[in-house]
């Protein structure tokens, strides 16, 4: 199943160690099957609020995606941007391609039900 590390990052000011970290950070995932899937583009916001801006790396599976995060090329280069962007980052595992919202809807029926 894939899985995403999602970053909500804001208040990002212009810094060397910026461009360092983002022309480095595609080497240490790609050796985990990553990829860029969203960055560095603008965004609509459509309900809410989203200041700032939005992340989004591929991965095949969860196991991937933790393995990234936790590399030591990754840890190595991981300070270059929190030195300078405030932010939120998540790893998600996504849904199968055979997913059905009306399961998840029927545990939700089940749980009123039972409470």
């Amino acid at each position: 199943m894939p899985a995403y590390a999602i970053a909500h990052l804001q208040d990002a000011a212009p810094h060397p160690e910026i461009a360092e970290y983002i022309e480095r950070i595609p080497g240490t995932f790609e050796p985990y099957g990553g990829r860029f899937l969203v960055h560095g583009v603008q965004h609509e916001v459509m309900e809410g609020s989203w200041p700032g801006s939005l992340v989004m790396i591929g991965f095949p599976g969860i196991a991937e995606a933790r393995a990234w995060w936790e590399s030591p090329a990754y840890q190595e280069i991981a300070p270059l941007r929190s030195r300078h962007i405030e932010g939120d980052i998540i790893l998600v595992e996504g849904v199968s391609d055979d997913y059905d919202p009306a399961s998840t809807a029927k545990a939700v029926r089940e749980a009123l039900s039972a409470g």
